[in-house]
């Protein structure tokens, strides 16, 4: 019904940045939602940001707060991520995931995810 694929990962410096995209397909003018989440070896998978439909409502993890932004294009079925000021405590795989409803910071509340891109931050 869904399928979310990510991309713009890689390799950058302590103070750089990237910008993560999440390019969407099928029934995506459903889902209330779309988020950003991020794992890194050995720990849970962490809430980055969410964004909604219409893209009027947005959420942060404190962590990333004036540093990242979360936007979205429609006419593009893309949620972008841009991440500013990047910290080596940034690295891990970042996924995109959708949800029609629920918790917006609760990982099982989404319906489809991506496949996920690295994102490593050197010291």
């Amino acid at each position: 019904q869904v399928q979310l694929v990510e991309s713009g990962g890689g390799l950058v410096q302590t103070g750089g940045s990237l910008r993560l995209s999440c390019a969407a397909s099928g029934r995506t003018f459903s889902f209330y939602n779309t988020s950003w989440f991020r794992q890194a070896p050995g720990k849970e998978r962490e809430f980055v940001a969410a964004i909604s439909l219409s893209g009027g409502t947005t959420y942060y993890t404190d962590s990333v707060k004036g540093r990242f932004t979360i936007s979205r294009d429609n006419a593009k079925n893309t949620v972008y991520l841009q991440m500013n000021s990047l910290k080596p405590e940034d690295t891990a795989v970042y996924y995109c995931a959708t949800q029609r409803t629920g918790r917006y910071y609760y990982a099982n509340d989404y319906d489809y995810w991506g496949q996920g891109t690295q994102v490593t931050v050197s010291s």
